[in-house]
């Protein structure tokens, strides 16, 4: 007990259950470990981004920069000038109105209906392959377009479709205007097929629209997909820029091509990197052993009990992958991306998952660590502002770590990574405010960014922690409360059939609770598991004390040896009910350990007296609890409030006084008995 309550750590042993199976020993599988963290270490090192800083577009160049290498990078502007001067000479796109053509085929078909002499002189089938032909000559003008000759033959050049383009400039400041003669020798082409052996008819309807005036409009979607087709065959621009030229002056304003000439820099030299030099390997891993001894170092000497321990070993590497692998997923999407986000997002907040869930799966100071550790990792490895990035997270981290100490329902994890950011603002403000860059776009750019990130920690928290403690047995207070609910199964049954059994969990609870907050023990863990500890007496719960109506007694038709039986089966049918309804093993302990391995005392002496005091006549072990003994301060406190509880119900008088003798007698002799040895 004593060893118990010098750990500053104990709470966090309440948080997994004492049960070791094989994974949990073996020193294979705790080796494995450590290479899998090792291995982790050295791809995020070995494979990091090329340091090459790319200022963020529109923002003032903060260093000088040169060329390191020859650099060929595609010149954007240059690639656009050229593409404008493709189009520079693109001329007009004319097609006739679509409301004039229905005007003239009005006129026309009024012109056949009040001449007489040609209806007369025509067959009714010649008039109908007529109208047919209208409506061929119709169709064949909405398809017109007209342009000069050297829109033509670009839009040969490219292999756009021709069919209905012709040459014809229109006059300027002319409403409507005379065809040339070239649009009806295609009229009469395209509509020839139509009006076969009606060659007169044929004429007669070219004829009439040819010696109508017509107007023209510019044909707007026309001449931008020509434009677009042409732009598009034009090649990028390549420009080359020689090692130890000037890229970009101190305070210079960082454009499109300044962007561009740094990430194609940076890509030269990630290309001429050799990452498979025996040289470079050993580097990388050096420095990732070297990490990962100063990890052991400080784990081991603060926290023994994690290394001791392969599950809290893999979750805590689970935690510290998950968050590696995010932070270069997320920065992978952002490079490769054609969108500048590498820009745009200043103060990406990856580290703040990592503690939220070590503070509240683990423990709080080994979430400080945790999280100062990838931070200084990502910082080096990411291709990030390296300060900003560092200050931002850490702020983030602590703030998020001093609130999840406290976490007690999941809905409060918004709380927690709200304040985080809130924290994350005000680093963030006082980098802009001593860049001067406070009332820029910039800044709401940054602020934007980490509310983003935070809310995708509150989605990734929420969903991974019932997760976490599902796969690894961990119970957090998140958890524990979610068992003080008064319609959990065992503990309705314990109201309905064991009311008095029910009050005196409650009445335990309060007291060990108010007990562990004093001597620094996990008050809620008290409280909960309190409200489980008797569960057993659900099976007989008439034999009692806290359960029988004033008068009756089972008791007295049990002989004492039977009596002792029926109440020492209570942590028997208590276990089995918690395993049944998959109660954490925290709480099995407790049924197993709140009477340690003490005497049911009243039915042992009843049992005495039967015997005439002859000690040798008696079966101890029939009368004992088979424990074990209280092995945590937890455990220990639910005992004595246990007792406590019992005993004040025969208290007379009830004060302060007669409390206080009460409780130091039922201690020491617990302690007499050795019950809290161990």
């Amino acid at each position: 007990m004593d060893e118990i309550s010098q750990d500053p750590c104990h709470w966090n042993e309440l948080k997994f259950s004492r049960e070791q199976g094989f994974f949990d020993r073996n020193r294979v599988i705790r080796s494995l470990i450590g290479l899998l963290f090792v291995s982790a270490i050295f791809a995020v090192l070995h494979f990091r981004e090329v340091p090459v800083d790319v200022p963020e577009l529109n923002s003032l160049a903060p260093n000088y920069i040169v060329a390191q290498v020859d650099i060929d990078f595609v010149d954007d502007e240059a690639t656009l000038i050229l593409r404008q001067e493709a189009v520079r000479d693109v001329g007009k796109i004319y097609r006739i109105s679509d409301a004039q053509i229905d005007k003239r085929r009005f006129e026309f078909e009024n012109f056949l209906q009040f001449n007489q002499e040609w209806r007369r002189e025509s067959e009714a089938d010649e008039i109908k392959q007529l109208y047919e032909m209208i409506g061929a000559l119709e169709k064949a003008l909405l398809q017109v377009r007209l342009t000069d000759r050297r829109t033509l033959q670009k839009m040969r050049e490219v292999g756009a479709p021709t069919v209905g383009y012709l040459v014809f400039t229109p006059e300027r400041g002319e409403e409507e205007q005379d065809l040339p003669d070239e649009v009806w020798e295609y009229l009469r082409l395209a509509t020839q097929e139509s009006v076969v052996g009606h060659a007169v008819t044929h004429e007669l309807a070219i004829s009439f629209f040819k010696d109508r005036v017509w107007s023209l409009v510019d044909d707007i979607p026309a001449q931008k997909l020509l434009r677009k087709q042409i732009q598009a065959r034009v090649p990028e621009k390549m420009s080359r820029l020689s090692a130890g030229s000037r890229i970009i002056d101190q305070g210079e304003r960082v454009t499109a091509r300044h962007v561009a000439i740094l990430q194609a820099m940076k890509q030269i030299i990630g290309d001429k990197r050799n990452l498979w030099h025996p040289m470079t390997v050993i580097g990388s891993l050096m420095m990732s052993l070297l990490l990962t001894g100063i990890c052991y170092a400080f784990v081991s000497i603060n926290y023994p009990q994690i290394i001791r321990s392969n599950r809290k070993l893999f979750l805590l590497l689970t935690i510290c992958l998950l968050t590696l692998i995010l932070s270069k997923g997320i920065e992978i999407v952002m490079l490769s991306s054609r969108i500048s986000f590498i820009d745009r997002v200043g103060q990406p907040l990856f580290v703040p998952l990592a503690a939220i869930l070590t503070c509240n799966l683990l423990h709080a100071g080994i979430a400080t660590f945790v999280a100062g550790f990838l931070t200084v990792l990502l910082t080096f490895v990411i291709s990030f502002d390296n300060l900003p990035f560092m200050v931002t997270n850490l702020a983030a981290s602590m703030v998020a770590i001093l609130n999840t100490h406290s976490l007690r329902q999941r809905k409060e994890i918004v709380s927690v990574c709200t304040k985080a950011w809130v924290a994350a603002i005000a680093v963030i403000m006082s980098i802009h405010m001593y860049d001067n860059s406070l009332f820029q776009l910039v800044f709401l750019g940054d602020v934007v960014s980490a509310g983003l990130f935070m809310l995708l920690t509150v989605i990734l928290v929420i969903g991974l922690l019932p997760l976490f403690e599902s796969v690894f047995g961990v119970m957090t207070d998140v958890s524990m409360m979610e068992y003080l609910d008064p319609n959990h199964p065992l503990l309705r049954r314990l109201t309905i059939e064991a009311p008095g059994t029910y009050q005196h969990s409650v009445m335990v609870g309060n007291l060990a609770e108010a007990a562990a907050s004093k001597i620094g023990a996990n008050g809620l863990f008290c409280r909960v598991a309190s409200l489980y500890h008797d569960i057993g007496k659900i099976a007989t719960p008439q034999y009692f004390t806290e359960n029988q109506q004033p008068g009756m007694n089972l008791h007295q038709l049990l002989t004492p040896e039977e009596s002792a039986q029926v109440i020492l089966a209570h942590i028997s049918e208590g276990v089995a009910l918690a395993r049944k309804a998959r109660l954490p093993e925290q709480f099995i302990d407790i049924i197993k350990e709140h009477h340690g391995t003490t005497l049911t005392y009243y039915f042992y002496h009843k049992q005495l007296e039967k015997m005439g005091e002859d000690t040798s006549q008696i079966d101890e072990t029939k009368f004992r609890y088979a424990g074990p003994k209280p092995r945590t301060k937890e455990s220990a406190i639910i005992m004595i409030a246990d007792s406590l509880e019992a005993a004040s119900r025969t208290l007379d008088p009830v004060n302060e006084e007669t409390l206080k003798e009460m409780s130091d007698k039922i201690i020491k002799a617990k302690i007499d008995l050795g019950q809290f040895d161990r």
